[in-house]
C-alpha cells in the first residue's frame, strides 16, 4: 500500500500509522490483517458514502478531507449532527448491530477514506475485545453529543416559537380591540336603521339592514372569540364560581342552538337520564354554556342536513378527577380522523385545504376562524375538566360521526350536603 496525501497537498499519511493512532489497541498482525483487506478510496465533494436508511456492509476511516454527518428532516431542511475528519470513523453501529444507517455521511470536499468490509471488521472484533469496547465508548459519547444538540436545537425553537406566539396574540388583541369599535358603531346604526318607518315600510330595504346586523353580530362573536383564545393562551382568564347546575346549562344550550337545528333540519335530543335532580357543581355556568355551545355548534356544522345529534349527561367515577360530571356530545356528522383528535384543539387549526375555506357559523361543512373548540377546552380546562373526542376516522359519504367527551370535577354528595348545611346554619 502507498503513503496517503490529504487534498491540500499536506505532509502524506500513511495508512499503517492511521491505523494505529485511530485504533492503539489493535496488534501489528491485526494491523496486517487490515491491510490486507481494506481499501483506500479518494472521493470528490459532493459524494454520498453512507445514506439514511440504507443497509450498507462498510465501515470508513477518513484520511483526509472532510465529511459531513446529518439526519433529514424534511424535503428541504437537514439537521447535521456533526463534521468527520482525519482520523475519525463511522458506520459501525450498522455492520454490528445489522441496522440500516442511522444517518447519511457526504464528503464536503475531495476525501480519503480506508474502507473496510463487514466481514473484515466482524472478525476484527471479535479477535481484540478492546477495539470493541473503544468503539463502543465513542459511539455511545457521539450519541450522547448529538442528544445534546438536539435538546438544544429544541429549545432554541421553542424559545423562538414562544415568541412569535406572544407576538401572534398581541396582534390579536390589539387586532380584536381595533375592530371592536366599528362594529359597535356599524351595529348601533343598523339598529337606528331597523326603526325607522321608510327602512321598516319596504321588505327590501329590511333584508338589507337585517343582512348588516347578522353580518356585524357575527364580526363581533368572532372578535370576542379572538379575546377569549387570547386570554386562554395568557392564561388571563378568570372564572367565577358557584353551586350550578348542570341540567340547567345543558337545558339552556339545547333550547339556543334551536334555530340552527331548524334551518339544519337536524334531530337533537337531550338525555339527562335520572339526573333532572338539582346536582350541583362548583363552576361558571356562563362560561361552561360557552364551551358547550362551541361544541355542540362544531357537531351541527359537520353534520349533514336531517342528521342527528344527542348530548347526554352521566355522573360516574372517574380514576383522575374521582367523582365527575361526563357530558357526551355524539353526531351522525363526516367523523375525524385518529391524528386531528388533538389538533382540532389547537387555536386556529381546521381540517381541509384552506384554500376551500367558506365561512359560516352553521353551514355544512363551513370552516369559521378554528376559535370554537380552542375556547371550549380552554374553558373546560380552567374546571380542571378534560374533553376529548372519539371518531373512526372521517368518510363524507358513510358519516361514521364523532363523539366529543368533557369530564367535569365535582363534590361528593356528602361534601355538598356539608356545604348546603354550612350555607343554613349562616
Amino acid at each position: 500500500m502507498g503513503a496517503l496525501a490529504d487534498s491540500n497537498s499536506d505532509p502524506i499519511v500513511e495508512p499503517v500509522d492511521l491505523l494505529a493512532r485511530a485504533f492503539p489497541s489493535l496488534t501489528e498482525d491485526q494491523i496486517s490483517f487490515l491491510m490486507d483487506k481494506l481499501r483506500i478510496q479518494t472521493y470528490p465533494a459532493g459524494v454520498m458514502l453512507c445514506t439514511e436508511g440504507a443497509y450498507e456492509d462498510i465501515f470508513y476511516l477518513v484520511s483526509s478531507g472532510m465529511t459531513v454527518i446529518y439526519k433529514k428532516l424534511n424535503d428541504n431542511e437537514d439537521l447535521i449532527l456533526r463534521y468527520s475528519g482525519p482520523g475519525e470513523f463511522f458506520g459501525e453501529m450498522a455492520i454490528v448491530q445489522a441496522a440500516p444507517r442511522a444517518a447519511s455521511v457526504r464528503t464536503i470536499e475531495e476525501t480519503t477514506v480506508l474502507e473496510v468490509d463487514k466481514p473484515t471488521l466482524e472478525t476484527l472484533l471479535s479477535q481484540n475485545a478492546q477495539l470493541a469496547l473503544t468503539m463502543m465508548r465513542t459511539t455511545f459519547n457521539r450519541q450522547r453529543e448529538n442528544d445534546q444538540n438536539t435538546l438544544r436545537n429544541l429549545r432554541q425553537s421553542y424559545e423562538t416559537l414562544e415568541r412569535l406566539d406572544r407576538a401572534k396574540l398581541d396582534f390579536i388583541e390589539v387586532t380584536a380591540h381595533e375592530l371592536r369599535t366599528p362594529l359597535t358603531v356599524m351595529r348601533g346604526y343598523a339598529s337606528i336603521l331597523a326603526m325607522d318607518p321608510a327602512i321598516t315600510s319596504s321588505p327590501t330595504l329590511m333584508e338589507v339592514v337585517d343582512g348588516m346586523s347578522n353580518g356585524t353580530a357575527r364580526l363581533h362573536e368572532i372578535v370576542n372569540n379572538m379575546l377569549d383564545v387570547q386570554r386562554i393562551d395568557m392564561k388571563q382568564m378568570t372564572i367565577t364560581k358557584s353551586p350550578t347546575s348542570l341540567p340547567v346549562i345543558l337545558r339552556g344550550a339545547a333550547q339556543d342552538i334551536q334555530p340552527a337545528l331548524a334551518e339544519r333540519k337536524q334531530q337533537f335530543t337531550l338525555d339527562l337520564g335520572d339526573n333532572n335532580d338539582p346536582i350541583y357543581i362548583d363552576a361558571d355556568g356562563a362560561l361552561l354554556h360557552k364551551a358547550l355551545m362551541q361544541v355542540l355548534l362544531n357537531a351541527i356544522k359537520y353534520t349533514p342536513d336531517g342528521g342527528s345529534i344527542v348530548m347526554g349527561l352521566r355522573y360516574e367515577e372517574h380514576d383522575m378527577l374521582q367523582t365527575s360530571a361526563h357530558i357526551a356530545v355524539a353526531d351522525t356528522g363526516i367523523g375525524i380522523d385518529q391524528e386531528h383528535h388533538k389538533l382540532i384543539f389547537e387555536k386556529f387549526y381546521r381540517l381541509g385545504d384552506v384554500a376551500n375555506h367558506s365561512s359560516g357559523k352553521i353551514a355544512f361543512k363551513a370552516g369559521g376562524p378554528g376559535l370554537g373548540l380552542a375556547i371550549a377546552f380552554g374553558a373546560i380546562s380552567a374546571h380542571s375538566g378534560l374533553i376529548w373526542v372519539e371518531s373512526p376516522g372521517y368518510n363524507d359519504v358513510t358519516f361514521p360521526g364523532s363523539t366529543f367527551h368533557v369530564l367535569l370535577p365535582m363534590k361528593s354528595r356528602v361534601e355538598r350536603q356539608g356545604d348546603f348545611e354550612r350555607m343554613g346554619s349562616n
